[in-house]
């Protein structure tokens, strides 16, 4: 018995030296925000993270200008949105390997006692094991659902790709605006001011009534308001771009931007074509499609639960010198259940899933459409603001020549510039929701891709799922 004790205890430390131990992990939410303050654009990391995704590779680091296209592979690097999803994802995939387990057999052991003789012992020492034997498949099913509720979380991190992509070109056509409203209107200011000035100098002569100078004025003074307002707006589009990024405002203060990039839109032939696209590849329809495909294979799984599993039970035992040996098999007799319920209840979500998909698609044709007839209609309203302030440009040169030659007043040349200041911010105006039109259809259409297929596919910085052997 002590030989058998021994190896009892053998196969016990075998089998926890197998296990996997716990380990601590706790967050420190001061580390974490200092870690987060300390990011920069000039990251080695993100340096080693551009130079194996971006297309073409950079000539230097950091860059000299940062587009849209380098600010969005610094999102993809940075932004926590994305270490959620590609999280998910890595749950999602030890979830594959939770599926592929087969279930382990089970061991009893235990003394009986035969009160009837005392020779030569009354004691009858037995073990008896229960091999469990899965049928129908069962296994195959949840290894295919596994795998399809996989995808459905690989391809969920890429449509947040394409939304902390989106999210970068909306804070870089935000910046911009701002940046372009703040020019003009300090431009306006110094036009004011100068109008207030030759007003006052004709009122002090008697040309104009005290009413005209004070109206001059109070237009100033709104034009210190509204620029004071336009200087608020870029700081705050200057921090919006920061956060799309996944850095603090401070990590674009060292950086130069370029806005280049944003008015491109797709050619009106290939429209079409991306329009039949996105409603069969975007990232959301296709994840749908996987999480439908998901259900059947629980459908199919529920189905097999109908067949019951085998239990193999070798068992020994012995009997007063006699060494005995049993084989039992057992079952589950179908005879109160037959799994109708949890059928029904994974083929009505199979249904549910399937409705999902249409709603999805249809809601999806219905955003291509609307963002297709915003963007043209933002881009006749565009063309025609062009024109408004091609032909007050044409108006304010020839006043210009008409005052070098002294037969009109410089009041009347600043106040033709002012109108052409206002005209110019409503261009502006129209620039801007083109630019923004143009950014909902790309939106719809998931199109162009952010960058390389590979990039928002890089794993956590800090993942906590170890990679897992693929089930056999």
């Amino acid at each position: 018995m002590g030989s058998l004790a021994e190896r009892a205890a053998l196969a016990g430390l075998v089998l926890l030296g197998g296990c996997v131990h716990y380990q601590a992990r706790p967050i420190d939410p001061a580390q974490t925000a200092q870690s987060f303050s300390a990011r920069r654009l000039d990251d080695p990391g993100l340096e080693a993270f551009v130079e194996a995704n971006a297309e073409p590779r950079p000539e230097a680091w950091p860059p000299p200008v940062w587009d849209l296209g380098a600010l969005t592979l610094a999102a993809l690097h940075f932004h926590p949105d994305l270490d959620v999803a590609r999280a998910r994802w890595s749950v999602a995939q030890a979830g594959r390997a939770t599926a592929g387990e087969r279930p382990n057999p089970s061991v009893t052991a235990g003394p009986g006692y035969d009160t009837t003789t005392k020779t030569p012992t009354p004691w009858i020492p037995f073990i008896g094991f229960d091999i469990p034997i899965e049928t129908a498949g069962k296994r195959g099913h949840r290894l295919a659902m596994a795998a399809h509720l996989s995808e459905a979380a690989r391809l969920e991190v890429a449509s947040t790709a394409w939304q902390v992509r989106s999210r970068v070109r909306s804070g870089l056509v935000d910046l911009w605006a701002a940046e372009e409203e703040t020019r003009l209107r300090e431009e306006q200011q110094v036009l004011h001011q100068d109008n207030v000035r030759l007003l006052r100098l004709q009122w002090e002569a008697g040309a104009i009534s005290a009413f005209e100078l004070v109206q001059a004025r109070l237009a100033a003074d709104a034009s210190r308001l509204a620029l004071r307002d336009a200087e608020r707006r870029r700081a705050e589009a200057r921090v919006r771009l920061a956060e799309a990024v996944g850095v603090p405002a401070e990590a674009l203060d060292a950086v130069s931007l370029s806005f280049e990039g944003l008015e491109t839109g797709p050619p009106e032939a290939s429209l079409a074509e991306a329009r039949s696209q996105a409603l069969l590849h975007r990232t959301d329809i296709l994840s749908e499609l996987s999480a439908y495909a998901a259900t059947q294979e629980a459908l199919q799984l529920e189905i097999a639960k109908q067949y019951p599993d085998i239990h193999l039970g070798p068992a020994y035992e012995y009997d007063q010198g006699d060494n005995k040996w049993t084989l039992g098999i057992g079952l589950t007799l179908p005879v109160f259940s037959r799994n109708r319920g949890p059928i029904a209840e994974a083929a009505a979500r199979r249904e549910e899933a399937a409705a999902r998909f249409g709603a999805l698609q249809a809601r999806v044709l219905s955003e291509i459409g609307q963002a297709l007839a915003g963007y043209r209609g933002a881009l006749r309203l565009q063309s025609d603001a062009e024109e408004l302030v091609a032909n007050l440009r044409r108006e304010e040169t020839t006043a210009r020549s008409i005052f070098d030659l002294g037969e009109i007043a410089r009041s009347d040349l600043v106040a033709l510039q002012l109108q052409l200041g206002a005209m110019s911010l409503a261009r502006l105006d129209a620039v801007t929701r083109a630019r923004q039109a143009l950014g909902v259809l790309e939106d719809a259409l998931q199109s162009p891709l952010p960058t390389s297929s590979e990039a928002w596919q890089r794993p956590p910085r800090s993942a906590a799922v170890q990679p897992l052997e693929e089930p056999r």
